[in-house]
């Protein structure tokens, strides 16, 4: 879209924009109160049922856990069977009150987004689906909500629980803490609450104006000169809604910053068990404040560092004098950090052009879209058996499937990108995830920094072809927990460090996959990909002889592969890519 130049022609602009951005607006509006109401109902009532259903059944087997655990001492363990009752009690409490607050969200605001979406230039028949549009789907989609939160209350609970009540190798010790230890740092926390939450509440409190106008203030800008995210039309709308809703994100981040001083503050009672002494445990609770205010200059692109003390609380940490003080921000250094800052401020959308920022959503996909073409792979080779297809389906237990056949693609992927001397890994022949492009959050932290050192452990390891065929088929079939477990197989080489060292990888990649399997949109998605599995097993003619002699005949049937096959030609139907990848 071409940019208006001058006062004039951006004046017009912006005035031509506030009656068509309005109309929208009062039509999402109308579309959402008649939707957040059905969607409030499926959600509470659905996690409340789930919640208070299982709660019982939650509270039992976490004590039976947390007695049984050997990764715990007896002093944390007591300590923690004395703290349980506090998060049992109010668990319920807490995910009631967040499914209502989450319905109403999810309720309103989706369907208000999707009549701005309605509108974009892809969609054809704009009047009728900015009125149809984000109803019908939303409910549906609270309902999906409502499943990943069983899955995740049923299933993914329960893992957790079990792996801490897990024998553990016997050279490991328990994690413990000294009975010495615990009256300082009971002590330095009920101070800390006091003191760290009534002042980082303040200083939240003193910086959301300033934040409101900003925020304001850039967006505004950005909607008069039609820069930024008002260059396209598409967005022009969203950007709109942004200036509406801002005042709820600066709601959001004082509520947000109020909840994390309680975690900042209890955080002091670790640094006096870290480093032994109550004196630093004190020094923390003074420098919280201070951390928590330069992270929110930082953040909202303030001058570098903070008024508040921030005194020495760890033995390792290098003194903070004020002369060094006064040289960060008076310096050389403050030079750099305003030329930083607005780099970051100013030229961030230049930035993300120029270096394509994937997203978790999209790197999720890959994996199940990859899971699905290997699966097929596997299948026809007969790596994965018939058995564990019919369980999973049926019986709902894909606990060993659920991690091998994951594990496999992850592994195809680091085979590949180790092979091809990649800086990252190779998702396809056209995309490379690189620790420039990678998400940029926790989760990604968690899961995918990982397979980097794996990946530069398997280069190292300078793999023939052979043996690399020889492991894709030992992740499925072996339990790679000793060396000896591979004595009558495929693998070739008699080194028993080399066996370690690829033992020991294949046991943390099925770890992250284990890990991964806990969340709550996991379950879901690879039961509709064991789904397309079963479909593939019968045109095979795998399970002929099962299906003849078990339930799957009839109406159930016949709906569970006209849905197997529909997902199986949309991905048929996907971009060449989805063929490629590792």
């Amino acid at each position: 879209m071409e940019v208006p130049v001058g006062f004039l022609a951006k004046l017009w602009s912006f005035i031509s924009f506030l009656p068509y951005f309005f109309l929208l607006f009062v039509l999402g509006f109308l579309k959402g109160i008649i939707v957040v109401p059905i969607v409030l109902g499926i959600i509470v009532l659905g996690n409340s049922a789930v919640v208070i259903g299982l709660w019982p059944a939650h509270c039992i087997w976490t004590y039976y856990c947390f007695a049984r655990s050997k990764r715990l001492g007896w002093v944390l363990k007591l300590l923690a069977l004395m703290a349980l009752p506090v998060p049992l009690i109010l668990w319920p409490l807490v995910a009631i009150v967040g499914s209502i607050l989450g319905g109403i969200g999810y309720g309103f605001f989706t369907p208000l987004i999707a009549t701005f979406e309605a509108v974009s230039g892809e969609v054809t028949d704009k009047f009728y689906h900015c009125f149809v549009d984000g109803c019908l789907s939303t409910i549906i989609g609270s309902c999906t909500a409502v499943q990943d939160f069983t899955d995740f209350c049923f299933h993914s609970y329960f893992s957790y629980m079990d792996e801490l009540s897990e024998d553990v190798h016997p050279d490991e010790k328990p994690m413990d803490v000294k009975l010495s230890k615990v009256p300082g740092c009971l002590l330095v926390s009920v101070i800390a609450i006091p003191v760290d939450v009534p002042l980082i509440t303040a200083v939240a409190l003193w910086k959301s104006p300033y934040m409101l106008f900003r925020g304001w203030k850039r967006l505004l800008e950005d909607l008069v000169g039609r820069e930024g995210p008002f260059l396209e039309t598409v967005c022009v709308p969203f950007a709109g809604l942004a200036i509406i809703l801002w005042p709820l994100a600066v709601v959001g981040a004082f509520l947000a910053s109020f909840l994390y001083s309680f975690l900042l503050a209890l955080y002091g009672g670790v640094i006096v068990h870290q480093e032994d002494s109550v004196k630093l445990g004190l020094a923390y609770v003074i420098a919280a404040v201070s951390l928590f205010d330069e992270y929110t200059n930082d953040l909202l692109y303030m001058r570098e560092g903070s008024c508040f003390p921030r005194p020495r609380y760890r033995r390792s940490m290098q003194p903070s004098t004020d002369l060094q003080r006064k040289m960060s921000l008076d310096g050389t250094t403050e030079k750099e950090g305003s030329r930083n800052s607005k780099l970051v401020s100013q030229g961030s959308r230049t930035l993300k052009k120029a270096i394509q920022q994937y997203t978790l959503v999209q790197v999720w996909d890959w994996l199940f879209k990859s899971c699905e073409v290997n699966g097929r792979i596997l299948l026809r080779e007969g790596l994965i058996d018939v058995k564990d297809v019919d369980e999973c389906l049926v019986k709902g237990n894909c606990k060993k499937l659920g991690i091998q056949m994951p594990a496999w693609t992850i592994l195809q992927c680091l085979l590949v990108s180790a092979k091809a001397n990649s800086s990252g890994l190779l998702i396809s022949d056209e995309l490379e995830l690189t620790r420039y492009n990678l998400p940029r959050d926790k989760i990604s932290d968690w899961f995918i920094r990982p397979l980097f050192v794996i990946k530069e452990q398997i280069k190292g390891l300078q793999l023939n072809e052979d043996e690399e065929i020889c492991l894709r088929k030992l992740i499925m079939v072996s339990k790679n927990e000793r060396p000896e477990d591979w004595n009558d197989t495929c693998f070739t080489s008699s080194d028993k460090v080399r066996r370690a060292q690829l033992q020991a990888i294949f046991r943390r990649l099925q770890g992250i996959v284990a890990s991964m399997s806990r969340l709550p949109t996991f379950r879901r998605r690879f039961k509709n990909l064991v789904r397309v599995l079963y479909i593939e097993a019968i045109e095979a003619g795998l399970l002929a002889n099962r299906v003849k002699g078990t339930g799957y005949g009839g109406k159930q049937s016949t709906m569970g592969v006209r849905e197997g096959k529909t997902t199986l030609t949309e991905h048929e139907q996907s971009p060449a890519t989805i063929e490629n990848m590792v």
